[in-house]
């Protein structure tokens, strides 16, 4: 049978059992286990086995559970109630300023917890129904805390990128140098959009009357709130950066700054690390099961000659070497809105590295590129996971199409900064190369 078939029914597949609704990591690995047997027979779960094994073995790995961990007890904090009263306080009076005050927030938030829900159900919860109460537009507050809360994923410290780095190979520290600056562009950008947006359309975000807004000691006694989460991101980044732990060691430091915070908000309690460990448990086991059937899903596809397929049909793609990294960007995009993105990374970095790196492109620069898409792949329709945990915190008012429409403009400006990233690359990487 050739390989153009084969592709056909194992894609085919995947996609049948996904839309029945199962589980990504059973469909993935169901799929490939049969695939694999009928290719290569029963040996070939040994080489399936001598994978997992070997990514096991992976130190890296450990600082998965650890990140997760430091957001749950962070979420359970007063951390992002405090930085919003103080957002508040300070850009309340200009028009937009309660949405540009959240993206600052969701930034401060995605440098301390290097997920992408966090963020998210906490501005839910937060900033949307201050928002709402003083007259800003519904779709511009979900589209804010939606953009804001994807974050997570970008700027350091990330689980994608560590898994990235994992399946690349390439230093988790360049990785997460990498991604400072596009998460400060990106942040630019957005803010930008929105004072652009206002100064057109005023009453998208009005803002406070004279009488809301508070006087300047208030200010600057609210600017206490940023010291706790400018510790904790200064002791994950600023040793792993400075060279002095690995991501590892950075994300047990995290903990211990996250442990620090909840005792000082007085939220210490045995409940709160019992029902955070069991969520980090939860969240960790499900990463831990999509990383073993992609790995059983690229042997699989590999096994079947997919190397030498998709070089043939990037090399009719036009446009060269250019040509074929937008395709790539394209295919992740769309794959995106329907996939998980750890199943993304696993069925398409295999693919993709070897030929990023042939036609000479630096695969730290391709990461971030990647990663943001996955960052927009959180907020886009039908299965982003941003919409539903925002959908979980919203007031019954805002309905689901609400939050779809939100996202459009904010996909847009996001889908600038790549484009950006692509014709400046060194906004990716000048940071590592100073620093690494």
């Amino acid at each position: 049978m050739s390989i153009e078939v084969m592709t056909l029914l194992f894609f085919g597949s995947l996609l049948f059992f996904l839309l029945l609704g199962l589980p990504l990591a059973f469909v993935l690995g169901g799929v490939s286990v049969v695939f694999l047997y009928f290719t290569w027979g029963f040996d070939s779960f040994y080489m399936v086995v001598s994978q997992i094994w070997g990514t096991m073995e992976s130190f890296t790995l450990v600082a998965i559970p650890l990140f997760v961990f430091m957001a749950m007890i962070l979420e359970r904090t007063g951390v992002a109630r405090d930085l919003y009263r103080m957002m508040y306080l300070w850009f309340g009076g200009l028009r937009g300023g309660l949405a540009i005050g959240t993206l600052g927030i969701c930034a401060v938030f995605a440098a301390m917890v290097g997920i992408s829900g966090a963020a998210v159900v906490a501005m839910g919860a937060i900033a949307l129904p201050s928002m709402l109460s003083r007259g800003y537009d519904k779709q511009m507050a979900l589209g804010v805390i939606n953009t804001g809360g994807g974050w997570g994923v970008l700027i350091p410290p990330s689980i994608l990128m560590i898994l990235y780095a994992l399946i690349t190979g390439v230093s988790v520290g360049k990785m997460f140098a990498a991604g400072v600056m596009p998460g400060i562009m990106l942040m630019v950008l957005t803010t930008l959009y929105i004072v652009v947006r206002c100064a057109l359309q005023p009453d998208l975000a009005p803002a406070l009357p004279k009488e809301d807004r508070a006087s300047w000691p208030e200010k600057f006694r609210a600017l206490r709130s940023v010291l706790l989460p400018i510790s904790v991101v200064g002791m994950v980044l600023g040793s792993i950066m400075g060279g002095l732990t690995t991501p590892t060691e950075a994300a047990a430091m995290g903990v211990l700054g996250a442990l620090i915070s909840a005792a000082v908000y007085g939220e210490f309690k045995w409940s709160v690390l019992n029902e955070a460990a069991i969520r980090t448990l939860k969240l960790t086991g499900l990463t831990m099961w999509i990383l073993f059937s992609a790995h059983a899903f690229s042997s699989a596809y590999q096994s079947m000659g997919a190397q030498a397929l998709i070089e043939s049909i990037m090399a009719m793609i036009p446009g060269g070497a250019w040509g074929t990294i937008i395709a790539m960007m394209v295919i992740i995009f769309f794959l995106g809105m329907v996939l998980d993105p750890v199943g993304i990374m696993m069925i398409t970095l295999p693919v993709f590295i070897p030929i990023i790196t042939a036609l000479g492109f630096d695969p730290i620069w391709f990461g971030i590129l990647f990663v943001i898409n996955m960052e927009i792949g959180y907020k886009t329709p039908p299965f982003g996971f941003n919409l539903f945990y925002l959908k979980g915190v919203v007031p019954p008012s805002v309905t689901m199409n609400d939050i779809y429409k939100s996202i459009i403009p904010f996909v847009l400006v996001e889908i600038v900064g790549i484009i950006l990233i692509m014709i400046f690359p060194e906004i990716a990487t000048w940071l590592p190369e100073l620093l690494f």
